[in-house]
């Protein structure tokens, strides 16, 4: 989410999404709060800090480490105040093990981690235990919560295609094997003891990987699917995985001066939120009809969420509670 206080985020999130709130990231207070800084604050034995080209593993703990330690624990903080009393699902996001390692720098070279396979190892058991006690510690500051773990892996179909460039820039490090990508996301995904998702916003996200991994749930930006990826996207529904579909855009609407410029649509009134909620869950029904899955699992499976990042809160939840509606009127009514 956009900005640096995290009081007024969480109470937004809570506000917005009362049924299923998460804890926000907040990119924007700088180093620490940042995907990679956010989860290096919890790997047990593994420091790091940051540099001009981000973040790098360490020789010991500093104050970079300090200060996105003392950011999460102070989120947790709000967290616990704003929920309090809270029954119900939660999320929290951590970085999955191979964004991690496509992202944290090993030292005294230029290379990421996914140039040393022994590195990647230590690594992911070094997330795998840092990520079980920071759902240990979540669960016990909001004890009614039903926890969703949700990795995200931007990097992962990079990972898999061989499409991490080298520290000179001038080549590309080489594709890590299939087995070696599942072995590792479900190294991570088991430490959780919990329901868990994957989340990729990139094309190409290897979906047969995240499902064998074990995880409970894919989550995906639905314009980058292309036609031969669907299939893989019907075996996991099919395996009575849940489906995230990003289909609210992650970019605000314009105003009407940069409109007029553009030449694109302005919402008008109340009613444009609707419209778009309601085209966002068509989205979502189309998909399943591409599938050949039964509208009737549509509602129980499917999540409306944003394309990538924050954008549009009420209108996931909008779009959502549209699903069932809109399949009855088909005729095809729910289970």
């Amino acid at each position: 989410m956009p900005g640096t206080d995290p009081g007024e985020a969480m109470r937004v999130v809570a506000g917005e999404l009362p049924d299923f709130p998460y804890l926000p990231e907040l990119p924007d207070r700088g180093p620490g709060a940042d995907l990679t800084g956010r989860t290096a604050a919890l790997l047990v034995d593994i420091p790091a800090e940051v540099t001009p080209r981000g973040w790098r593993i360490a020789g010991h703990p500093g104050r970079d480490l300090a200060r996105a330690r003392t950011m999460l624990s102070s989120d947790l903080d709000v967290m616990e105040e704003v929920l309090d009393g809270f029954r119900g699902p939660v999320k929290i996001q951590l970085c999955g093990p191979w964004t991690l390692a496509a992202t944290l720098e090993l030292p005294r070279t230029l290379n990421v981690a996914i140039a040393d396979p022994g590195a990647v190892a230590d690594l992911t058991a070094s997330l795998a235990e840092g990520a079980a006690a920071h759902v240990a510690e979540v669960a016990k500051r909001v004890p009614g919560a039903r926890l969703v773990v949700q990795f995200d892996e931007p990097a992962l179909p990079a990972v898999a295609g061989g499409e991490v460039p080298t520290a000179s820039g001038l080549s590309r490090l080489r594709a890590v094997e299939a087995e070696t990508l599942r072995e590792r996301l479900a190294q991570v995904i088991t430490a959780t003891h919990g329901y868990t998702v994957v989340h990729s916003c990139a094309q190409a996200v290897p979906f047969g990987i995240i499902r064998a991994a074990g995880a409970g749930a894919l989550s995906f930006d639905l314009s980058q699917l292309r036609r031969g990826e669907e299939d893989g996207v019907a075996e996991a529904a099919e395996a009575g995985m849940g489906l995230l579909t990003g289909v609210i855009p992650a970019v605000p609407a314009p105003d009407a001066g940069t409109a007029r410029r553009t030449g694109q649509r302005v919402p008008t009134g109340p009613g444009d939120g609707s419209a778009e909620a309601r085209q966002a869950a068509e989205r979502v029904i189309r998909l399943w009809r591409r599938l050949g899955l039964p509208l009737a699992t549509c509602p129980q499976q499917a999540v409306i969420t944003p394309a990538c990042g924050l954008a549009g809160l009420t209108r996931c939840r909008e779009a959502g509670s549209m699903l069932a509606e809109l399949i009855e009127e088909t005729g095809e009514e729910p289970s």
